[in-house]
C-alpha cells in the first residue's frame, strides 16, 4: 500500500515538475500573465495591480543601464549565478558587516515570475532551479525584458511602463538617465521609498547609480541587452 502511494506521489510531483518546466520555457515567448507577488499584494489589500507589459525596445536604455549598474554589473557574462559576488557576499557577512546577498538579475527574474518572497532553503533551491532553467532556455534580452516588466515599483505598481507613468507621467521609453537612476535606487524596497519623492539617501544612491551607468555604457556591460549579436 505504502509503495503504491509513494509511486503515485512521485508521479504527481514529476508531472508538476514537467508542467512548471513547460511553463517556464513558454515564457520565452509569452508574457507571464502575472506573478505570485502580485497575488500576494492583492491579498494584503493593495488597491489594484497597475501593470502594463511593453517590449524591451519600448523601455529606455537608461533604465536598462541603471538596473545593470545597481543590481548586476556582470549580467552579460555570468550564467545565472555570479560566483564572484557570492564569495564577496560570504566574506562580507562573515566579517560581521551588514548582511547582503548576491542575487543576480536572472535570479530575481526567476523569483518574480515563478516564486513567492521567502528566505527558506526550499524557496532558494527552487529559485536556483528556475534560474538555471531560464538561463538555459531564454536569451539574456528576454530575461531583462521579463525582469523589467515584473519588478515591483510601489504599492500595486509592477513593471517599467506602469512605474514610469505613475511616478513621472511618461512612458518608459522616455525616461531620462536621472529618472532611471531613481527607479533603480528604490528597487531594494519600493514600497518604502518613492522615486518621485526621494529621501536624501535615495537621491545619493541614485547619483551613485547614475555614475555607474556611465561605466556600464563605457565598458559595454549591458551589450547583451542593448546591442545583442
Amino acid at each position: 500500500m505504502i509503495p503504491r502511494l509513494l509511486r503515485r506521489m512521485a508521479a504527481v510531483l514529476a508531472g508538476l515538475a514537467l508542467l512548471l518546466v513547460a511553463l517556464a520555457v513558454s515564457y520565452r515567448w509569452v508574457p507571464p500573465p502575472g506573478s505570485p507577488l502580485m497575488a500576494i499584494r492583492l491579498a494584503q489589500g493593495a488597491p489594484g495591480i497597475d501593470r502594463r507589459w511593453v517590449p524591451l525596445d519600448a523601455i529606455s536604455p537608461h533604465l536598462v543601464a541603471a538596473v545593470v549598474a545597481s543590481e548586476d554589473s556582470r549580467f552579460c557574462t555570468h550564467h545565472g549565478i555570479d560566483w564572484d559576488a557570492v564569495e564577496a557576499a560570504r566574506d562580507h557577512n562573515e566579517a560581521g558587516g551588514r548582511l547582503r546577498g548576491a542575487s543576480t538579475l536572472s535570479m530575481q527574474t526567476a523569483k518574480n515570475a515563478f516564486l513567492w518572497p521567502d528566505r527558506t532553503w526550499l524557496r532558494k533551491g527552487a529559485e536556483l532551479g528556475f534560474t538555471l532553467l531560464i538561463e538555459a532556455t531564454w536569451p539574456k534580452r528576454r530575461i531583462a525584458e521579463v525582469y523589467l516588466n515584473l519588478a515591483e515599483w510601489g504599492d500595486g505598481i509592477f513593471g517599467a511602463e506602469a512605474a514610469a507613468r505613475r511616478h513621472f507621467g511618461k512612458p518608459a521609453a522616455d525616461l531620462s538617465a536621472q529618472e532611471a537612476a531613481l527607479l533603480a535606487a528604490v528597487l531594494p524596497n519600493p514600497r518604502r521609498w518613492s522615486p518621485e519623492r526621494p529621501t536624501a539617501y535615495i537621491r545619493n544612491r541614485a547619483a551613485t547609480i547614475e555614475r555607474r551607468m556611465a561605466i556600464v555604457r563605457r565598458d559595454g556591460l549591458a551589450a547583451c541587452i542593448l546591442d545583442p549579436a
